[in-house]
């Protein structure tokens, strides 16, 4: 038997603004679920996206504490277009999310931007630029 990844986790303090912050970008998360300790969604291809609180992980691991020294995690987000990147980082700005890195033209050839979760995770958005293209 060969190990496959199946789901990612991420432990929040605030269930109800990290999954309005993630239906921003487009994940299936049903509106009941904000008040649950743990909630999960299934992703394009079957991998699974999971919420718990920090209730939750010292229910678990008492031991547990919240990581200290900046983010440990970043998920990353593709976009159809460039102006795509530049309209999403702006939406979730307006709401309130602070934003990182500011859309730019990255070397690698991508559009890219970073804005912070509520758990101030970075989260980048990306679409190849339109001289990739």
């Amino acid at each position: 038997m060969t190990p496959r990844l199946d789901m990612i986790g991420l432990v929040v303090s605030d269930m109800a603004a990290s999954l309005a912050f993630y239906r921003r970008l487009g994940l299936d998360v049903p509106a009941d679920a904000d008040a649950q300790p743990h909630v999960e969604a299934v992703l394009a291809g079957g991998l699974r996206i999971a919420w718990d609180t920090e209730d939750v992980m010292r229910s678990i691991d008492p031991s547990w504490t919240p990581p200290t020294g900046g983010a440990r995690r970043e998920l990353a987000f593709l976009c159809d277009t460039p102006a795509e990147v530049d309209a999403l980082y702006a939406e979730l700005t307006a709401a309130g999310h602070p934003g990182h890195l500011k859309p730019w033209d990255a070397f690698w050839g991508q559009r890219y931007a970073v804005v912070l979760d509520p758990d101030g995770c970075g989260v980048s958005l990306f679409a190849p630029s339109d001289a990739a293209r």
